[in-house]
């Protein structure tokens, strides 16, 4: 029996598809467990060098049976009963409960365990690697899209490179190296930039990656068909990992380190406790084995995340779809084999001992709605109708599957969510409830870095890294809540996991959830908008309406293609990694602003009215800049920070007093203040403000104004021109000063402005009640029609603000950056005697001297679009990389922000960044750059006060009757608006916009003129 059961664990063992033939069916997967069961525990002793690799009889085991994992005394683990008993009761009081042993659960318990927490409970309703992590493909690339991905990817690397030495457990780790691949009937040109791009930042981070010609192919992989093959990038670093050892690796380092895992317990319900401001927190974690006393619980539930959530009353944005990969039979010759991505037809294939796992992203995925809690190993029966056109393709790139057949396959459930990325973090109105599932099928790959990060977070207050990108307030409370928006988000998601991430590119799912009361106006004048966290924001002016499309799931699910597509068709005019076809209008759009004046529809802002007893505390506390020793009318730009002192976001605040009731003027006692920040991070800022407030035990009121208020920005030189047209007030600048705020009124409607700039020019912003906001509009454009005024989008406002060298928070500006390095000092009191959040950080990096900083670059080719990432060199030494780039259309050059950092420990000086040779490596070409010192563009901040007499620039001012829109575009000639001065930067705009009217010729748009 020993010898038959040894032989039929070498096959699981090599082939884990074996074992899901056998346990897809739910009616079937017990009876075969339970057989398993009855002859694995008196051999168990037996197994341990099963399958050529130490352990793995133990860990198939580990899949099977049910125990209690605790300390003993020689640090080894030992075995107890599923059966609940005394012994195993769970009760008592623990420092953290880890929800799910899973591959996410299981990094969680170890890095919290080497943060020294160790007085830890991990509870899994069923086996270790339930759910989803044990049927897992087991990939691990190196080469990500974002450096915190890498990072997070690199710690798992690290887990995999010393696990094996730590614990004498072996996570089954094979180097078997990464090739990526694309077709030559799939935007080839844009494949092989997409491909250079991700070798690029494995450069600047140190992962060897080429590209490789076709012939190149055959010797690294023998058995693909090349002929229909365009690009392909090779990285010898990367590989494959056994998920069951993975887990068993981390539990058993945690169990040794004082960590507890306690199988077949389920929680049944979590006590919270009411807090200030409407919030709660963890008290209790009740379970069949005994209720645990606890002020921190990790949801790592994966698919089944919102069963735990909704026991403290909040739900994630999660859709389950069954997704899975196929196993053929044998194949020669897969030894030594790289894993190969197959981004043209969207599949993955990976030698798996003598055959070859075939997986996909699949355009029509099968949704579940709600998972069994009892049904922890189910697969279910794959639906060929959804599988059958992958295997088409890959069938095709390797013709051996051909004749070696499907042997088994693996279908089974995956959580997804609405933007294809993690959900961690702690939730903002539970206190000690705290994220980390969602993970899109790349659960194995970011399972080290997320989990030490979640210690980090759990033991320190916030993670190391910038994890906004994942952090579950990054989400819009309402739309956690919409079921048909987060299923086509998801699938959206899933269905384009290997398409191209252009850099202008705009989702087609769960658009229209939040509109201005502009969008039907704007929409009308051919405004192309951008989606973000549920508002439509206008992006773009095109010359014809393009209005946003209904979702028709790429064509899956029986749907029929949207009618109208002249969304989708305008943006994919811009889908390139080269200059965009539509940068003749984004740089009409920012030289009108310039030049004249634009209107900026902002009202995606987040709005918040903060008051209350201890507003003026919460203030100090929270904003680095002194804003409660202002009078009301101020506008005072400042940073939230952390206690590391990296920034948490930037914004405006307004110090206001109480108002008569509109809603722009809301009443209030004492002092308040008026909050302003970017859409995309409104509920981020607002969960910082609160949860500040709960822990230091504030009263206050944070009112969100969001939904109430439209917003307007009139900037350029006729701005105040246009303005008094429609005011009795004095727009002034004795009376109205630069970085102050009244009550005015506007074509008879009662506003708040606000004498602010996002852009670096003259300007106003209008904060209108919603039911004001299209009458105020339609009369500003009508007193702005004979004076140039445009209408602009977001991009132009980015292209623009980082022209002028504000910064932009999450590019330029991040939670692991410090104003001291950023260039932001000036926002912080660190001259006042005033305490606030993250001063003590600030003041000892201050002492110490600052080692890196945030450097501005221009181009010397001017025609080279950079998108970030790119490598920065000093003297042929890479010092950092691009975080944010944009063209500067006004200065005619490409410009970009980036953090360097001088070689060695010490401080960094200016004689650093003033001398060498700097360079910027894009899509591993070096291109030629100049440091700038101070900002380029108008460094006297004269423009902002209404002086545009600079002798740098000219004299800024306009025509009165400017040319119709388009004119002389086309042909590359730039308008002449400015009959008082020179145009800015002409030469290399008209350069530019030459090589831009070619290249949309050359896409069959239009003609260019003879």
């Amino acid at each position: 029996m020993t010898r038959m059961l040894r032989g039929q664990l070498s096959v699981l063992a090599a082939a884990p598809g074996y074992l899901a033939e056998h346990a897809r069916r739910p009616q079937v997967s017990n009876r075969f467990y339970g057989a398993v069961l009855q002859v694995m525990w008196p051999v168990r002793p037996m197994l341990c060098g099963v399958g050529g690799r130490v352990g793995v009889g133990g860990r198939l085991w580990a899949g099977m049976g049910g125990r209690v994992w605790a300390a003993a005394g020689d640090s080894s683990l030992r075995h107890s009963s599923t059966t609940p008993s005394t012994k195993d009761d769970v009760s008592g009081v623990v420092d953290v409960v880890v929800v799910g042993g899973g591959v996410i659960g299981c990094s969680c318990l170890y890095h919290l365990t080497k943060m020294g927490v160790t007085n830890t409970l991990l509870l899994e309703a069923h086996k270790l690697t339930s759910g989803t992590t044990w049927h897992t493909a087991g990939l691990f690339n190196r080469l990500t899209r974002t450096e915190v991905a890498f990072l997070l990817h690199d710690r798992t690397y690290q887990l995999l490179m010393t696990l094996k030495e730590e614990t004498g457990v072996d996570p089954g780790w094979r180097n078997t190296g990464n090739l990526f691949i694309a077709w030559k009937d799939d935007q080839p040109e844009e494949r092989r930039a997409d491909f250079e791009r991700f070798a690029q930042l494995g450069r600047v981070m140190g992962v060897e990656s080429r590209m490789v010609d076709v012939n190149e192919l055959k010797e690294i992989h023998p058995l693909l068909e090349t002929s229909h093959l365009a690009a392909a990038l090779y990285t010898p670093s990367g590989g494959t990992m056994d998920p069951s050892g993975l887990c068993e690796g981390l539990t058993r380092a945690a169990v040794r380190g004082g960590a507890r895992v306690v199988e077949q317990c389920p929680v049944t319900a979590i006590t919270t406790q009411e807090t200030l401001l409407g919030g709660r927190r963890v008290t209790q974690v009740h379970t069949p084995r005994g209720t645990v006393t606890t002020n921190t619980v990790i949801n790592a539930a994966g698919g089944w995340g919102n069963d735990i959530s909704s026991m403290v009353g909040r739900q994630l944005p999660l859709q389950v779809f069954k997704h899975g990969y196929v196993v053929t039979g044998k194949v020669e010759g897969t030894e030594h084999l790289p894993v190969v991505r197959d981004y043209s037809a969207s599949c993955y294939y990976k030698p798996q001992g003598d055959s070859l796992t075939v997986g996909g992203f699949e355009s029509n995925p099968v949704p579940i709605d709600q998972l069994s809690p009892d049904s922890p190993f189910d697969l279910y029966e794959p639906n060929w109708d959804v599988f059958s056109g992958m295997l088409n393709g890959a069938m095709k790139t390797l013709p051996v599957m051909k004749s070696a057949g499907i042997k088994s396959t693996v279908y089974g459930p995956e959580s997804f969510t609405p933007d294809h990325m993690p959900i961690v973090g702690e939730d903002a109105e539970v206190q000690g409830f705290y994220y980390c599932c969602g993970f899109n099928s790349h659960g194995m790959q970011m399972a080290g870095g997320c989990g030490e990060q979640m210690a980090h977070w759990v033991v320190e207050g916030r993670p190391t890294l910038d994890m906004f990108t994942y952090d579950v307030r990054r989400f819009e409370p309402r739309l956690v809540k919409d079921r048909e928006w987060i299923r086509a988000k998801s699938h959206e998601g899933l269905a384009k996991n290997y398409s191209i991430v252009f850099p202008h590119d705009e989702p087609l799912a769960g658009r229209g959830k939040r509109l201005s009361p502009l969008h039907q106006e704007l929409e009308a004048g051919g405004c192309v908008f951008q989606e973000r966290h549920g508002w439509e924001r206008p992006g773009w002016f095109h010359s014809q309406p393009a209005p946003v499309q209904s979702y028709d799931w790429y064509g899956a699910y029986d749907t029929q293609p949207a009618s109208d597509q002249r969304y989708l068709h305008a943006l994919q005019a811009d889908c390139t990694f080269d200059i965009p076809l539509h940068q003749d209008t984004l740089a009409q759009e920012c030289l009108s602003c310039r030049q004249r004046a634009a209107i900026f529809d902002l009202t995606s802002f987040g709005k918040f009215l903060l008051t209350g007893r201890d507003a003026e505390a919460a203030a100090a506390w929270v904003f680095s800049a002194p804003v409660t020793d202002r009078a009301p009318g101020a506008i005072v730009y400042t940073c939230m920070l952390n206690h590391r002192g990296g920034v948490e976001a930037d914004l405006t605040v307004s110090v206001c007093e109480g108002g008569e009731g509109a809603a722009c003027f809301p009443p209030f006692e004492g002092q308040g203040y008026y909050v302003i920040t970017g859409g995309a991070t409104a509920e981020y800022c607002r969960a910082h403000i609160v949860c500040e407030a709960r822990r230091r035990g504030w009263h206050i009121d944070l009112t969100d104004l969001t939904e109430e208020l439209a917003v307007m920005s009139l900037q350029g030189p006729h701005s105040r021109t246009i303005l008094q047209c429609l005011t009795e007030h004095s727009l002034a600048d004795v009376d109205f000063p630069l970085s102050s705020h009244k009550a005015i009124t506007v074509a008879g409607h009662k506003c708040r402005a606000l004498r602010l700039s996002f852009v670096g020019e003259l300007g106003w912003e209008l904060h209108i009640p919603r039911s004001s906001a299209l009458d105020v509009y339609r009369a500003i454009k009508e007193a702005g029609k004979n004076m140039g005024l445009v209408d602009a989008g977001f991009r132009a406002l980015d292209s623009l603000s980082c022209e002028k060298g504000y910064r932009h928070w999450h590019a330029d500006l991040r939670p692991d950056d410090t104003p001291l390095e950023a260039g932001l000092a000036f926002t912080c009191k660190l001259k006042t005697n005033t305490d606030f959040l993250g001063r003590s950080a600030l003041e000892q990096q201050q002492a110490k001297g600052i080692t890196r900083r945030l450097i501005t670059l221009t181009l010397q080719d001017s025609l080279r679009p950079l998108w970030g990432h790119e490598a920065i060199k000093r003297d042929g030494l890479t010092v950092g990389f691009i975080r944010r780039a944009e063209h500067a259309f006004t200065l005619g050059k490409v410009l970009a922000y980036g953090y360097v950092q001088q070689p060695g420990d010490g401080p960094i000086t200016n004689h650093f960044l003033s001398t060498g040779d700097w360079q910027v490596e894009a899509r591993l070409k070096l291109l030629s750059a100049s440091i700038h010192l101070t900002h380029p563009f108008d460094p006297r901040n004269l423009r902002q006060k209404g002086i545009y007499k600079d002798p740098s620039y000219g004299t800024a001012t306009a025509l009165v009757h400017p040319p119709a829109v388009g004119a002389g575009w086309v042909s590359g000639k730039v308008p002449d608006w400015r009959p008082n001065g020179p145009e800015f930067g002409s030469g290399r705009v008209s350069a530019l916009l030459g090589l831009v009217a070619l290249s949309r010729h050359k896409a069959g748009l239009y003609d260019l003129p003879s």
